[in-house]
């Protein structure tokens, strides 16, 4: 005996949207990463000390990159760890993507440095870049 047709109509329509989901809508909005990276840049430009400056700055290149990304430091936090792969490989917008890439240079060129207002400034660049 086959169960009542209205018994069957969620689970069909929950099975139909769900498949009709296009992979770009199931991505992760990149927008929460992206302000947690500018907020730790932000962190970075104001620290008191040069290790304090870094981490926030690998805090902020592991939100734009993502787990998955070559520049990720595991050794250090990932306060985008929820939020989704990474700001770069969450967005599809090739125009932002350049943005953020841009961004990310910025943050790798203070993790360079061991000079804490070249640190600072490099910080301070990065959050305006991501704002």
């Amino acid at each position: 005996m086959l169960p009542h047709p209205t018994r069957l109509f969620p689970t069909a329509i929950v099975t139909l949207v769900l498949t009709g989901l296009s992979t770009a809508a199931l991505a992760a909005d990149p927008t929460p990463e992206v302000a947690t990276a500018a907020t730790h840049a932000g962190f970075a430009a104001q620290a008191a000390t040069l290790e304090q400056s870094h981490m926030h700055l690998h805090h902020t290149v592991n939100c734009l990159v993502g787990p998955k990304g070559q520049e990720f430091d595991a050794n250090e936090a990932n306060p985008c760890q929820k939020l989704g792969d990474g700001a770069i490989p969450d967005t599809t917008d090739p125009t932002v993507k350049a943005k953020l890439t841009a961004a990310l240079a910025k943050a790798e060129a203070g993790l360079k440095s061991n000079d804490l207002a070249v640190v600072k400034k490099a910080a301070a660049e990065t959050q305006s870049s991501l704002k």
